[in-house]
């Protein structure tokens, strides 16, 4: 299975996927005049001014559901990873990712806003929607969208729950070994499995609004503290930042590790954690409540930032300070700091850099920590997943399939608590390659074809400079067709039919 999955990686992750991340950032952060820069106080007061309602959740909500996606095993075990491949040097392009990434991550979520739907009194969106409505590809849609429900709801999530496991057993023991149908585990890990399946169950049978209800303390709480806890760290070891940013940057563009393992752990990983591109972000950005589609945009793209160069430099800055970490070579080690049978593809390089750091909390704070990070992204998945398999039933009216999808993710999540993780990482880099691959290209060939995000934008500062108190948005006056919420939006906010300029414009009567 191993041998199996490792194949389908190495074609889904050639370099063409790594250029075509970065490419797209790049090229959406010039079509947009770097929009992640231009608008970045914008996104702090949209971030703190938006408002729930009946049908939506509010922008900050939103914001805490796709961080729930985008924080988790990556910032921790997803870091740790990349430096133990990659070297240092990878660090930098996981921050290369981000910054060009939050161009990205404003398309594809505004994208989503301008293209959702509702749905029995929710608000419905992501890739799948607006590659129909956009690209008028309803297969290449469909594609998507059972990707994307194979990804999120049988691949990634095994993800999350391994590390959980892999967490809970190094800092408080595996206990007892049982024998099960399955295979032999330790106690640690099944009753680790059993809880997060029971909190699960609970949540997911409660709908977006308690998923929204729920990540929106947690999260931030979470990564606060974690943040706290690296500041301190860096603080106790001053004098080696200047060192640590000399390696991150000099073994970026040195064969330390190979310049290509470098940038591919880097990239690789980078995509993993903050998402831009991948087709996660944008189902949490449909289900927002807002007066324009380019206000949630870019609050998305803000979140960018609190993943990468927030939590992930804090778990990397932990990791380099303390020199708790190895770096895999294809001979060998070619650093190697601590014991060479300890996983890069897991949590222990964090747990020792803070156990090294603040001895007795390290194992248990990382423990805590990976258990809240990693089960609000199992939670983002199923909302995804749930999304995708509402938008195959706008078709096939199956009774049944969201029932299947929780008991599926639940049996999912307690298999990947005991599984070993060099086959779950590898099993969720096949899933976030599918579908970066297809919503990537989705988003590349609308832009083409129609430019919805940048006029959706263009819109939007236009409005700005006019110092408007009430934000309207207009599809049809932009040229944008298929946004059927926003022009029945439109026609009960102002009574009037959303018009073109062309139509708006008196006809000339011919001269006589």
């Amino acid at each position: 299975m191993q041998s199996i999955v490792d194949f389908l990686n190495g074609i889904i992750w050639s370099p063409v996927l790594i250029y075509l991340c970065l490419g797209a950032g790049l090229f959406y952060s010039v079509m947009t005049r770097f929009v992640q820069i231009r608008h970045f106080t914008e996104m702090w007061r949209l971030l703190l001014s938006g408002k729930s309602s009946s049908k939506g959740i509010s922008s900050f909500q939103a914001l805490a559901v796709s961080l729930s996606g985008r924080v988790g095993t990556g910032n921790i075990a997803g870091v740790a990873a990349a430096i133990g491949f990659g070297g240092p040097g990878a660090v930098f392009w996981m921050w290369v990712v981000a910054f060009f990434g939050a161009a990205t991550a404003y398309a594809e979520s505004t994208l989503a806003q301008i293209y959702k739907e509702e749905d029995n009194g929710e608000f419905r969106g992501g890739p799948a929607y607006y590659i129909e409505k956009a690209m008028g590809q309803k297969w290449y849609a469909w594609i998507f969208a059972i990707a994307t429900i194979f990804a999120c709801g049988f691949l990634l999530p095994g993800v999350q729950s391994n590390s959980i496991g892999n967490a809970v057993e190094a800092a408080f023991g595996s206990g007892a070994m049982i024998e099960t149908a399955i295979g032999t585990f330790s106690f640690a890990k099944i009753l680790t499995g059993t809880i997060i399946a029971v909190i699960l169950a609970f949540i997911i049978f409660g709908g977006v609004k308690r998923i929204a209800n729920f990540t929106q303390i947690v999260v931030p709480f979470m990564a606060l503290a974690y943040i706290v806890t690296a500041f301190i760290i860096v603080l106790l070891n001053i004098g080696e930042v200047p060192r640590v940013f000399a390696m991150i940057v000099g073994d970026a563009f040195t064969p330390m590790a190979g310049v290509g393992a470098a940038i591919g752990w880097g990239v690789k990983r980078g995509v993993y954690s903050n998402e831009a591109g991948q087709g996660t972000g944008p189902h949490a950005a449909a289900a927002a409540s807002v007066d324009h589609p380019a206000q949630q945009g870019l609050v998305q793209s803000f979140s960018i930032y609190i993943d990468t160069l927030l939590v992930c430099s804090a778990t990397a800055f932990m990791i380099i300070i303390t020199g708790a970490y190895n770096v895999h070579g294809a001979e060998g080690f070619l650093v190697q700091n601590v014991a060479a049978d300890i996983a890069a593809n897991g949590p222990v390089f964090t747990q020792m850099a803070i156990e090294s750091a603040l001895p007795g909390i390290g194992k248990p704070f990382i423990a805590v920590a990976l258990f809240f990070f990693a089960f609000t992204t199992i939670l983002a998945y199923y909302y995804i997943a749930e999304t995708n398999i509402a938008y195959i039933r706008r078709t096939f009216k199956v009774n049944g399939l969201m029932f299947l999808l929780k008991v599926a993710l639940i049996a999912v999540v307690f298999y990947g608590t005991v599984k070993t993780a060099n086959l779950a990482w590898a099993m969720g880099d096949v899933g976030v390659g599918l579908m970066a691959w297809l919503n990537i290209v989705g988003i590349l060939i609308i832009f083409f074809m129609s430019k919805p995000a940048l006029k959706a934008l263009h819109d939007y500062e236009e409005q700005q400079r006019k110092g408007v108190t009430e934000y309207t948005f207009n599809p049809v006056k932009l040229g944008i067709k298929g946004a059927d919420y926003w022009e029945e939006k439109y026609r009960r906010k102002t009574g009037k039919e959303p018009e073109s300029e062309l139509d708006s414009k008196p006809v000339e009567q011919p001269s006589t």
